[in-house]
């Protein structure tokens, strides 16, 4: 039975890969690590056929790397396949499914041959131009936040720190919720990123509450850029309720602005136009931040050219869609 089912998991990557690497486009990039223990191997392979069904429903191009295909150098294959992106306003969608280790200095994502370490990742993606959205579902995942936050782009890790060495279930858990109605918090059709995030660390405190166990994973999310990440018990809603020790900007706006499988209204814009009313919308989110320390007759001023060039935008999507 155990080889069948080793069979029928190297037959499901092996099909998957050449299924999708046709196609020079890549709009998610999984890959699956060393295993380790057997015990994981069912944990990973539903994991990534989770994000392969939520590809087909997105109708997204997706790569698969699986290390149970055979593969004797993960490393390469990914440095080849980032290196070859182009500029774009197309999200690009990096899953890392797997074990990850850390020494006190580095973070590491174990694969088929040379790890990925935090500081490689940095490196790989900083030249890419287009928006990444950058999940670590590995134990030991939060350095990799450090090293690949910046502007436009969405980090997830499964862990805060790197000394949350144990198994991490929450990738598993965030492979469901992106595509789950029952993870659409403020109903409007679609999850986003930020909704999933909530979604699966809630999830997650479910199982280890239920199994009467230490939590020893704490998944974080960052979207501005400062390298800090922020956790799912700050939120209220799709909201950050609660303040930074440091009072320094919480994660969260630009995620909720992100959906892997948009609604119909949401799928009609453009990359291009999408990435025009997100950024309007965040300077939009900044200013009513500072909202309490304007005076109102400023404040009002300031955020009107905002929203005259809003309605402008979505004045000329609809004209667009007419043509």
């Amino acid at each position: 039975m155990r080889l069948l089912f080793v069979l029928a998991t190297l037959l499901f990557s092996q099909q998957l890969f050449a299924s999708v690497t046709n196609n020079s486009r890549v709009d998610v990039l999984v890959v699956v690590g060393a295993p380790g223990e057997k015990e994981f191997t069912p944990v990973f392979t539903e994991t990534a056929e989770n994000w392969s069904a939520a590809c087909k429903a997105a109708k997204k191009n997706m790569v698969l790397l699986d290390s149970r295909t055979g593969a004797s150098n993960q490393l390469a294959e990914i440095t080849r396949i980032l290196s070859s992106q182009t500029a774009s306003d197309d999200d690009l969608w990096i899953i890392l499914i797997g074990h990850g280790t850390f020494d006190g200095k580095e973070a590491k994502f174990n694969l088929a041959g040379p790890d990925l370490s935090a500081t490689d990742a940095g490196k790989l993606l900083s030249p890419i131009p287009r928006p990444i959205i950058f999940i670590n579902t590995s134990s030991s995942s939060a350095p990799f936040l450090n090293e690949v936050s910046g502007t436009n782009r969405i980090v997830i890790t499964a862990t805060k720190s790197g000394w949350e060495e144990n198994y991490a279930r929450f990738g598993k858990f965030l492979s469901k919720s992106v595509t789950d109605p029952a993870a659409d918090i403020d109903k409007d059709g679609q999850v986003s990123v930020l909704e999933a995030f909530l979604t699966a660390a809630r999830q997650v405190e479910e199982f280890y509450a239920t199994e009467k166990r230490l939590t020893t994973e704490h998944a974080l999310i960052d979207d501005n850029g400062d390298k800090k990440g922020t956790g799912a018990s700050f939120f209220r809603g799709v909201r950050a309720a609660k303040k930074a020790e440091d009072d320094a900007q919480l994660d969260g706006f630009h995620a909720h602005q992100i959906y892997f499988l948009p609604n119909a209204e949401e799928a009609k814009l453009s990359p291009s136009i999408r990435k025009r009313r997100n950024a309007l919308e965040l300077s939009l989110e900044n200013l009513r931040a500072k909202k309490k320390e304007m005076p109102e007759a400023e404040y009002l001023k300031t955020i009107e050219p905002i929203l005259i060039q809003l309605s402008r935008l979505y004045k000329e999507a609809e004209e667009g869609r007419k043509q």
